[in-house]
């Protein structure tokens, strides 16, 4: 199949530096946690978020007033935001964080408050917390950020997709600097039931992306987050510049509301849209951060979507959903960080979880143990229920 593209794409413009990452995952606090865990080829037991100290973002009565995605998506911007070294507030800045499905936890709460002691009793601040764009909101208010203050909720594409948005309002001119990423906190029994009763999770609660054996996500919560921005101004102020976003696009399959596209047109057209937009060719890209979750369907058509855009020798691939689990819209930000510090470490970390690579993927995947090696160029890759697929290109700063 062939797909027409052309030189210009959402990243055109002005070049785009990344400038400050956070994250808050299973493996706890912080992008160096985040990285200490990737590094190794075994992943946490729980992909839930252990309990942490917030009393930097707000005192308890605060706190009490943000559903724990908008929270996980605050702690994650702060760390962003403080390594960057920018100061607020910056009229022009933007921020897109995203979520999948939202303030979950406090919808089931306040439908216990409304069932156990009436109507009168739910919460006031029940609709500012559960909604999706809770975290944006948070995030725009906390930094003084008087930009585009958006959310996108494409499921499991959504983290790659706030990247790419946010880039393309930096590389337009339209904001200086742009906070993007994704936040989910969903490890409850209606969620869990839902995706179980649908055949979607591991019946061993195990991820196993690309592995001859995988048969299903595990879920996972968190929030990933980088601070991009434009490359003169952080040239100007002396900022640490990390990495450059260089491409991204955007693409649905068309096919159906959960299973993707078998033939993974949607997903081909993605990444060589991604590639021209860039600039470059598949052969300039030195690793993939593959969306792999670990379920049958979605890893094959990946696998031969990426066959078709590389050819016989696609470069190596990782998945930290062997790590992390399948946190929906934070994981493509959590891929995003993970990719920037790949870049910062020319170092791929390995898939935790895979041991036998299934013959139909045929991909070099990293397994074992991490890989160094020179990286250059980096493909992110994810995909969601709707036949949203989002892929996002970043290339090394060479300081």
């Amino acid at each position: 199949m062939q797909v027409a593209v052309t030189p210009s794409g959402p990243i055109s413009g002005r070049r785009v530096a990344v400038t400050g990452l956070g994250a808050l995952t299973c493996a706890g606090i912080g992008v160096e946690a985040l990285w200490k865990s990737l590094l190794t080829d075994t992943a946490p037991a729980s992909k839930r978020i252990a309990p942490f100290d917030a009393s930097h973002i707000g005192g308890p009565k605060e706190l009490r007033r943000f559903d724990p995605f908008a929270l996980y998506a605050l702690m994650a911007a702060d760390e962003a935001w403080r390594q960057s070294g920018l100061v607020g507030p910056i009229v022009d800045a933007g921020s897109i964080v995203t979520t999948g499905i939202g303030g979950l936890q406090t919808v089931l709460e306040q439908m216990r408050v409304l069932n156990e002691k009436g109507p009168d009793r739910v919460s006031p601040f029940m609709v500012p917390m559960m909604m999706p764009n809770a975290a944006t909101a948070a995030v725009s208010m906390r930094f003084g950020l008087g930009g585009p203050a958006e959310t996108v909720t494409t499921a499991c594409a959504a983290g790659t997709h706030a990247i790419g948005n946010a880039a393309r309002l930096v590389a337009t001119g339209r904001c200086s600097v742009a906070v993007a990423g994704g936040a989910e906190a969903v490890i409850v029994e209606i969620a869990e039931a839902g995706f179980r009763n649908m055949t979607a999770l591991s019946n061993e609660g195990l991820s196993r992306p690309f592995d001859v054996h995988r048969n299903g996500f595990v879920m996972g919560e968190g929030a990933g987050v980088l601070i991009l921005e434009e490359w003169d101004h952080a040239v100007a102020r002396g900022a640490t510049i990390f990495a450059e976003v260089i491409g991204a696009a955007s693409t649905a399959d068309a096919y159906h509301i959960t299973a993707p596209d078998p033939a993974g047109g949607g997903a081909i057209r993605c990444m060589e849209l991604a590639l021209a937009d860039a600039g470059i060719t598949a052969s300039d890209v030195s690793h993939i951060n593959a969306h792999g979750t670990s379920t049958p369907l979605n890893d094959l058509a990946e696998a031969i979507a990426v066959h078709h855009v590389f050819g016989k020798n696609p470069p190596p691939v990782t998945s930290i959903k062997g790590h992390l689990g399948h946190s929906l819209a934070a994981a493509g930000a959590l891929e995003g960080v993970a990719s920037v510090l790949t870049l910062l470490n020319q170092t791929v970390p390995p898939t935790a979880g895979t041991t036998d690579i299934d013959p139909e993927v045929a991909l070099d995947v990293v397994i074992g143990a991490p890989r160094q090696m020179e990286v250059d160029v980096i493909l992110s890759n994810s995909f969601g229920f709707g036949g949203h697929n989002g892929s996002v290109i970043f290339r090394r700063h060479r300081a």
